[in-house]
C-alpha cells in the first residue's frame, strides 16, 4: 500500500508541476501582452506626430513661393518611409500616395478600399490651404504591427515549447516506469525461483512416499502454477516470443483455471464466432494472464457472484475479444484512469493488474485495450483487439 500511496504523491507533485509551468507561460504572454501594448501605444503616438508633421510640410511644400526652403520641406516628406500615406481632397478623391504597395490590376479599387479602410483606422490630419482643405490618412508602420503581433508570435513559441516538455516529460517518465516494471518483474522471478524449485523437490519426494494422496497432487498443481507465474514475471521487459496458437485453447485454459479456483457462484461463459479454431500469434502465457486478471476483476465487481460473458469475433484483419460481466461499472472519467499503476477501487491489492495487461497487449502484442462500455450497476464490457 505504501507503494500506492507513492505513486499517488508523484502524480500529485507531476500535476502541481504541470500547474506551475501554465502558471508561469500564462504570466509570461500577460506580461509580454502588456508591454508590447504599452510600447505600442507609445509608438503609435509617435508615429502620429510624424505624419502631423509630414502634413505641415506637405501644406508648406503646395504653398510654397520663393522665400520657401523648399530642400528642408522635401527632406521631411521624403523622410517618410515607413508610414503608408494617402492625401485625398475633401471628396475623398486621392491626390497622392506614399509607402502603399499597389497592385499590380484594379488600382483605383484597391484605393478606394484603402481610403475606406484607413478612415476608421486613425484619424485623419488636416492639411487647410487657402481655398480647400485636404486630408491624409495612414496605416500604422511595418514595425508597429509586428509589436503588436508579438505576444501572439511569443504565446505561439510558449505553447510549442510546452508541447515538446510534456513529450520528453512523458517519455522520461515513462522510460522511468518501465525500468522499474522490468526491474520489478526479473526480480520477483529471481526471487520466487529457488523456493518453488525446492517446493517442486519436495512435492516429487512426497509423491514417492505417498503415492494415492490426491491432495499432494493439487499442491504439485499449485506449484506448477507457482513456476508459471514466476515465468510470466520473467518475461516482462524480454524481447516478445509470439506463437501461432489457437485462440480458442488459450482463452479455455485461462478461464478453466479461474473457474476451478472461484466460487461456484460465478459462471465463465465463452462465445466463439464457429467451431474453427481462431489461429494467431501470442505469448501464451502473457495472454492467459490478461484474460485471468480480466476475470478477477469481473469477479470482484459482482462481488462474487454472477456471469462472465467472453464473445469473441473476428474480421479480415482483427480479432476482437470482449469481457463482459453485469458488476459495479465504472464511472466514464475512470475509463482511462483503471489502466494506471496504482490505481484500485478494492481496499487490499496493488492496483497492477490492469496496467500489467494493457502492456502485454499493447506492447507485446501490438493490440489494444480499454473500456469498451460501462454502467454504474449494470455491468463493465473490456475490449481487446489484436491483429489477425
Amino acid at each position: 500500500m505504501h507503494k500506492i500511496f507513492s505513486s499517488i504523491k508523484m502524480q500529485e507533485i507531476s500535476q502541481h508541476l504541470k500547474l506551475i509551468f501554465i502558471l508561469i507561460g500564462v504570466g509570461i504572454v500577460v506580461a509580454s501582452t502588456y508591454f508590447s501594448n504599452k510600447l505600442g501605444n507609445e509608438l503609435a503616438q509617435e508615429e502620429k506626430r510624424k505624419i502631423e508633421i509630414w502634413a505641415e510640410a506637405t501644406r508648406q511644400l503646395i504653398l510654397s513661393d520663393e522665400t520657401t526652403n523648399l530642400d528642408f520641406i522635401i527632406s521631411i516628406i521624403e523622410g517618410n518611409k515607413t508610414i503608408p500615406v494617402l492625401l485625398v481632397d475633401d471628396h475623398d478623391n486621392l491626390l497622392s500616395s506614399k509607402n502603399v504597395k499597389e497592385p499590380l490590376k484594379d488600382i483605383d479599387s484597391f484605393y478606394r478600399n484603402e481610403i475606406n479602410r484607413l478612415k476608421f483606422k486613425n484619424s485623419p490630419i488636416e492639411v487647410k490651404l487657402s481655398d480647400s482643405t485636404q486630408y491624409i490618412y495612414y496605416d500604422d508602420s511595418r514595425l508597429l504591427k509586428q509589436l503588436y503581433y508579438f505576444p501572439y508570435v511569443q504565446l505561439g513559441i510558449i505553447f510549442f515549447f510546452f508541447i515538446i516538455a510534456f513529450f520528453a516529460f512523458s517519455s522520461t517518465k515513462k522510460a522511468e516506469q518501465n525500468r522499474v516494471w522490468v526491474g520489478l518483474s526479473k526480480e520477483t522471478a529471481h526471487q520466487l525461483g529457488t523456493p518453488i524449485s525446492s517446493l517442486l523437490a519436495w512435492v516429487d519426494l512426497m509423491k514417492m512416499k505417498y503415492e494415492d494422496d490426491k491432495m499432494i497432487g493439487e499442491m504439485s498443481k499449485d506449484v506448477s502454477r507457482l513456476r508459471i507465474i514466476a515465468e510470466r514475471f520473467s518475461k516482462i521487459g524480454s524481447a516478445p516470443d509470439l506463437q501461432l496458437v489457437s485462440l480458442n485453447e488459450t482463452i479455455l485454459n485461462a478461464v478453466q483455471y479461474i473457474s476451478n479456483r472461484t466460487s461456484e457462484k460465478v459462471k465463465i461463459q465463452c462465445h466463439f464466432p464457429d467451431k474453427n479454431h481462431i489461429f494467431i500469434k501470442l505469448n501464451v502465457p502473457l495472454f492467459e494472464w490478461v484474460i485471468e486478471n480480466l476475470c478477477k476483476n469481473s469477479i470482484d465487481a459482482m462481488d462474487g457472484s454472477g456471469k462472465i460473458y467472453i464473445n469473441i469475433s473476428k474480421s479480415e484483419k482483427d480479432c476482437i475479444i470482449d469481457v463482459r460481466d453485469k458488476g459495479k461499472g465504472i464511472e466514464r472519467k475512470n475509463y482511462r484512469t483503471i489502466f494506471s499503476p496504482g490505481f484500485t477501487t478494492k481496499s487490499r491489492g496493488w492496483g497492477l493488474g490492469l496496467s500489467l495487461a494493457k502492456r502485454i497487449i499493447e506492447e507485446y502484442h501490438n493490440g489494444k485495450i480499454f473500456v469498451k462500455s460501462s454502467e454504474i450497476n449494470n455491468g463493465t464490457t473490456i475490449r481487446i483487439i489484436l491483429k489477425t
